[in-house]
């Protein structure tokens, strides 16, 4: 479960700027898992308030290499406006040395927010933890939403610190998107 002060999906925000609570349920073995998760949401053009995913996928190794390759459902169950979409998601992390960490993810859609337009999010991430309890962590993404919506750059950065059974994170985020600004999140999340 978590509360954030600013639910940011790809450098844009989800809630206008505002609070939004959020949680989920996975299941998970050493090869395969599923679960959902679910956020307030506030409007961002399909006048939702509430976003509902649905996800499975499967996490083997080769090496030193993690691999993570899924599907993801997006759904948006308060809004008459057809937004619902799938994505395939596949995604690789390496760790050169214990505290460092490197991943690539992509993610496809070939009807992003229902607008029949493929789509295709790529980042780059980068993870350091100086402690048990405190890391920081870095990104950088493109996102192609095809035709009708544009493509944009987003980056982020942002640290993590755990204490009292909670993890707290503090990011900043920025994109070069047309009308996408920089927004600053700051979650405190609990895993049961």
């Amino acid at each position: 479960m978590a509360l954030t002060s600013n639910y940011v999906w790809r450098g844009q925000t989800q809630t206008t700027g505002d609070f939004a609570i959020q949680g989920g349920i996975d299941y998970a073995t050493d090869f395969f898992y599923v679960g959902t998760w679910a956020s307030s949401v506030d409007d961002f053009g399909i006048d939702a308030s509430t976003e509902l995913d649905f996800y499975a996928g499967i996490t083997p190794s080769v090496g030193p290499v993690s691999f993570d390759i899924g599907v993801i459902f997006y759904n948006y169950p308060s809004t008459t406006v057809d937004s619902d979409f799938i994505e395939l998601a596949a995604s690789a992390s390496y760790s050169p040395i214990e505290p460092l960490t490197l991943g690539l993810g992509l993610y496809a859609s070939n009807d992003f927010l229902a607008t029949g337009d493929d789509s295709l999010f790529i980042e780059a991430t980068v993870g350091y933890a100086f402690t048990e309890s405190f890391g920081v962590s870095a990104g950088y993404g493109n996102f192609d939403q095809g035709a009708v919506l544009g493509e944009y750059d987003t980056w982020n950065i942002g640290a993590t610190y755990s204490a009292l059974g909670l993890d707290f994170d503090l990011r900043y985020f920025d994109s070069d998107g047309l009308g996408i600004g920089e927004e600053v999140a700051f979650t405190i999340s609990r895993s049961f």
